[in-house]
């Protein structure tokens, strides 16, 4: 059985990549599959490293001291055959020491030159981007939609270079303190069995995972109960429950099964262009097919060709649970099919944050990082196909719905600023399709029930609370009130988006020349924190943006009731929630370099605020 040369909790001497020069690291743990150790730098930095590339502590402090105070050499200078052993004079003494002392001084500085020279070539290693442990996904899902990414952290460009497949950079496998290993003098220990790699659990662990697979489905029945209330007050909570039967209509899952087909039918067409993900572990970037502008153009086309050949809009609106119902259907037929083939996935393609080895669990967060069939990747279709377009779609059939129920001619005010900011909020989306590709859920998020659910279930039935509410109960609204309310979407948008492309430009090409002026703070980890623009604002200018949408949203309905204010509540969780993690993770993975951000940008989300 292969032996273990240096166990966890070891202090050694490894190598930094690229370069000759050794520094102290502790171990941390030991892939007995990959033959790597994972060690800590004292900055933070961690790293895996072949076993020759790591050295006993003692043993290099010897042979350190052994090339700088060689006795042969100092032999050589002072007993040298050409030299004579009689007394020097003092004027030649004082000669001797003069040049001695010279030649010292110029071998000092050609030294401290080469070193110099030495730290330089380091300092410019680039090292392999290696995903870290998942950050985030709300349980409900769904960060997919806003693009915010985890935080503002810079990623340049991989390049090309010898040793790339011999490092990696990489999170602590396991955020607990390790105890160092008690050692066995006189023979080094041997392996354990394997052990899967895993990450800390998310969302209450196990446990939470078989509470969130009851509650998600649950809040998304009770919001739709609770709004076909004539008074949806939460005084008259819980709603009443309707009969089995009225859960189930066949031409629901045809319809939701059609609408599925006919999105991936246009992500499969041959129009836009290939775009190229993130860095894997692997050092593979996979291309994906950037046309969700495209898809939901023809999608509105066609749509609009359906109401003109007479089919009714508002079905959508009468059937609203049935079809809630068939979309949790495909997306748990969805989830266990996923869960299914990642227990054949190679290890370098599963998501670090979902091999819990817990059945529920890893069903719950998803085991494979990027699942494909042939070239049609599952997880960034649903992202931002089926169910970000259905939004729209059900937006308009419940304008469709408000005209009837109420008798109008036209949409009200309210509803039309509803369907009108949300849907430039998911174009604004999709003709950015690519930014997702350097998000939290593509990067890092095993693709398993809460990102399927998120994405076909939540997004389009809890979204499109305010115009499902508005169709009962409608809110007028005075022209100033009109004009407060677009003020206030276009302030929110424009942080959102500009923010937006600053952090996905500095991340794709920090060398780019729109970026010359921005100022940014280097890490160990060869990435950079970005402290100009919105990003020296506050921390998450993304989220502010976010946010200022989400009153926009709301503010139509009015403050009868606090059910169209859900989506604002449960984004101002959601999101406050996030940041605390984000900032944990990202204290542990940047160390003093966040220490140094947090000082220059002190507000997370709301300037001066929070």
């Amino acid at each position: 059985m292969p032996t273990v040369r240096y166990q966890n909790g070891d202090t050694v001497m490894g190598r930094w990549p690229g370069s000759n020069l050794f520094y102290e690291v502790k171990v941390l743990s030991y892939d007995p599959t990959e033959l790597l150790y994972t060690v800590i730098y004292k900055d933070g930095t961690e790293l895996e490293l072949n076993e020759q590339d790591i050295k006993n502590a003692s043993g290099f402090r010897q042979r350190s001291r052994s090339r700088s105070r060689s006795p042969s050499r100092r032999r050589s200078r002072s007993r040298s055959p050409g030299r004579t052993t009689r007394r020097s004079s003092s004027r030649t003494a004082a000669a001797v020491a003069t040049a001695a002392i010279t030649e010292t001084t110029r071998r000092e500085n050609a030294s401290s030159s080469r070193r110099e020279i030495r730290m330089k070539e380091v300092m410019e290693v680039r090292l392999t981007p290696h995903v870290s442990r998942p950050k985030e996904n709300n349980g409900s899902n769904h960060e997919k939609s806003e693009h915010n990414d985890t935080n503002q952290n810079t990623e340049a460009k991989p390049e090309p270079e010898k040793n790339q497949s011999r490092y990696n950079l990489r999170r602590r496998k396991d955020d607990k303190p390790l105890d160092p290993a008690p050692q066995e003098e006189e023979v080094k220990q041997t392996v354990a069995p394997p052990t899967t790699s895993r990450a800390p659990l998310d969302f209450g662990g196990r446990i939470g995972a078989y509470l969130w697979l009851l509650f998600l489905p649950s809040w998304v029945l009770f919001v739709i109960l609770q709004v076909n209330l004539k008074d949806p007050s939460l005084l008259n909570f819980p709603p009443p429950l309707p009969p089995l039967k009225a859960f189930w209509d066949p031409k629901a899952l045809a319809l939701v099964l059609l609408w599925v087909l006919f999105q991936a039918l246009l992500y499969l067409l041959p129009v836009g262009k290939l775009s190229e993900g993130m860095p894997l572990r692997s050092g593979e970037r996979l291309k994906y097919r950037t046309n969700g502008f495209f898809a939901i153009v023809v999608s509105g086309v066609a749509v609009a060709a359906a109401v003109h050949q007479g089919v009714d809009l508002a079905y959508i609106h009468s059937h609203f649970l049935q079809l809630a119902t068939a979309s949790f259907l495909v997306s748990l037929l969805l989830s266990v099919y996923l869960y299914a083939r990642s227990r054949h996935t190679p290890t370098p393609q599963r998501a670090l944050g979902g091999n819990s080895g817990s059945l529920m669990y890893d069903f719950f967060k998803g085991r494979e990082l990027n699942p494909r069939i042939r070239n049609f990747d599952l997880k960034f279709f649903c992202e931002m196909r089926p169910g970000l377009i259905g939004w729209c779609v059900i937006n308009a059939a419940l304008a469709v719905a408000e005209m009837r129920v109420q008798g109008l001619s036209s949409p009200s005010p309210a509803m039309l600023l509803v369907n009108a900011f949300q849907l430039l909020y998911v174009v604004d989306g999709l003709w950015n399709e690519e930014a997702i590709l350097t998000t939290m859920d593509l990067m890092h998020d095993g693709f398993g029930f809460m990102l399927a659910f998120g994405d076909l279930v939540w997004v389009p039935f809890t979204y499109t609370l305010q115009a499902y509410y508005l169709v009962e109960h409608p809110n007028a609204l005075a022209p100033p009130a009109l004009l407060a309310i677009v003020t206030l979407k276009l302030l929110g948008f424009y942080i959102f988006r500009k923010s937006n492309s600053q952090k996905n430009s500095f991340r794709r090409n920090p060398a780019d020349a729109s970026l010359a002026n921005m100022k940014s703070i280097p890490t160990a980890t060869g990435k950079s924190l970005l402290v100009s623009g919105w990003w020296g604002v506050v921390r998450h200018p993304n989220y502010l943006g976010d946010l200022i949408m989400a009153l926009a949203w709301s503010l139509p309905c009015g403050f009868s009731h606090l059910l169209p204010w859900y989506y604002m509540i449960y984004f101002i969780i959601l999101l406050v929630h996030r940041d605390a993690r984000d900032t944990s993770d990202c204290r542990r993975k940047y160390g003093s370099a966040w220490e140094e951000y947090c000082r220059a940008v002190p507000y997370r989300i709301i300037p001066g605020v929070y």
